[in-house]
């Protein structure tokens, strides 16, 4: 792999701006998202809420990120970047004011139930930068979209608690939270003003057919419908934990009819891919069409334990701190967000080892190092020096977030015309893998969660094995019927 030339202040370049825009973007997305959180101690006091209900809240603010990010990717490949980021953006204003101005509990569940929503925005900027970017260079600038546009939420939680005292007055809460509407509504205008699905004279490529990731062959097929299945499982494991017996935010019968609801869209989901697919593979795929859906599986599992393993690990280290080394909430949450602070280079890095030393290389060395940071972390206890600790889970962060780089810098080089699903369904893995290693936290201490994490990684290490490295050039058609070659290594 070439070494890059991408230098993030060369603002005179267009897609250097591009890639400002994009990010700034996705930032203001998590800052929506998570806007909730820091003011989470003040929303529980105002409707007396009880821990039961607090977890509630947290659990519904991701449940629909999952089906989400699936079907914003398939909108972008059909759409284009520009309009649905753009789109989201200003929509994202409707559920934040309405959960900043929430009178009743059951409207701040509804609200932040639709607000996961706006969680799927990631995934847009995925297809925009790959459009952008040679593949030299694709690692470095995802991971710098993906790291920078993440750390929207540490934002929020450092912001929005002084914005609410600068509003002052009970409700000063509320305002805060619908700033963050505000700013995503007129950032939203701003994106379709700026933005662009492509540079200057280049085509976008869009699916032949809708409805259905594209596969080439039979065995794909039901490789895909086969990894399909796990993310209506997270969906149901969901409704298992807000249900009677858990959280108890509906009873059985609404959790039977709500069950009954996500097996039928599975169903549906399943059969429209099955559909879609047959149809294509009857009149048979032209062989500069072919890619392999391992690739899409492997990187699948990858996002899962990095990406999941980070959500999960940010939920609970903050009472981890607390429990293992008799520190006060304030001081275990602020060590604890140096997990999270890793992102803004720990992602970015990722991206560039990708580029410099080869995507399968990359990807299976930093997961390699999260297996022995997970296992390092496994035997943390109270006998540990709190320095040491800290720089052990420094360390692991690393790994977890220079991975999730790796795998977004592997993805656009796959099939362009279907980056947009591909990085729905990888982005889904990860959210899934989340509600995955927090219901095995709810069973087992934190010891043995950072084990089952780090046993998790083992296996995806040897799927990574099977990763082929993107080489040479894919074919795609545009609307005149013209053959083009995209290189991709």
């Amino acid at each position: 792999m070439s070494s890059t030339g991408l230098n993030p202040l060369a603002f005179s370049q267009s897609r250097i701006r591009l890639l400002h825009l994009s990010w700034l973007a996705f930032f203001i997305t998590f800052m929506v998202w998570f806007a909730h959180a820091p003011m989470m101690s003040t929303i529980r006091e105002a409707f007396s809420l009880t821990d039961e209900q607090v977890k509630a809240l947290l659990i519904l603010n991701v449940a629909l990120t999952i089906p989400a990010r699936v079907v914003i990717g398939s909108l972008v490949d059909r759409f284009g970047p520009r309009r649905v980021f753009g789109v989201l953006l200003i929509l994202a204003a409707v559920p934040c004011w309405l959960f900043a101005f929430a009178q009743t509990y059951q409207q701040l569940a509804i609200t932040r139930l639709a607000l996961g929503f706006v969680g799927a925005g990631f995934v847009v900027g995925i297809r925009l930068i790959g459009e952008w970017f040679p593949a030299r260079e694709v690692g470095l600038a995802e991971g710098m979209y993906g790291g920078w546009g993440n750390f929207g939420s540490a934002a929020a939680s450092m912001s929005l608690p002084t914005v609410a005292v600068l509003f002052g007055g009970d409700d000063g809460w509320r305002w805060a939270i619908a700033s963050t509407g505000l700013v995503a509504l007129l950032y939203g205008l701003v994106f379709l003003w700026r933005a662009r699905d492509t540079p200057k004279g280049s085509a976008y490529f869009k699916p032949k057919r809708t409805g259905a990731l594209e596969v080439t062959s039979r065995r794909d097929l039901v490789f895909y419908l086969a990894m399909s299945v796990p993310l209506y499982g997270a969906l149901l494991v969901i409704l298992w934990r807000l249900g009677p017996g858990n959280l108890n935010l509906f009873g059985a019968g609404a959790q039977l009819a709500m069950g009954t609801v996500v097996l039928a869209l599975a169903l549906a989901q399943l059969w429209q891919a099955w559909r879609v697919n047959r149809e294509r593979l009857a009149e048979g795929v032209a062989e500069r069409d072919r890619y392999a859906f391992k690739q899409v599986a492997i990187l699948d599992l990858a996002y899962m334990v990095t990406f999941g393993s980070e959500l999960a690990v940010v939920s609970m280290l903050p009472l981890f701190f607390t429990d293992t080394f008799g520190l006060e909430p304030v001081t275990a949450g602020l060590l604890a967000a140096g997990y999270a602070f890793m992102n803004l280079v720990a992602r970015p890095g990722g991206g560039w080892l990708s580029d410099r030393f080869g995507r399968k290389k990359a990807l299976a060395l930093l997961i390699a190092g999260l297996v022995v940071g997970y296992f390092v972390l496994s035997r943390v206890n109270e006998s540990w020096p709190l320095i040491l600790a800290v720089l052990a889970t420094m360390g692991c962060s690393f790994f977890v977030q220079a991975g999730e780089g790796a795998v977004f810098a592997t993805v656009p080089l796959i099939k362009r015309r279907l980056t947009g699903q591909i990085a729905g369904m990888v982005g889904a893995y990860g959210n899934a893998g989340a509600v995955l290693f927090l219901t095995v936290l709810t069973f087992v201490d934190a010891s043995t969660f950072f084990l089952v994490i780090a046993g998790a990684a083992l296996v995806t290490l040897l799927a990574v094995r099977f990763l082929e490295e993107p080489h040479g050039h894919i074919a795609e058609v545009d609307d005149q019927g013209r053959v083009q070659l995209i290189e991709v290594g």
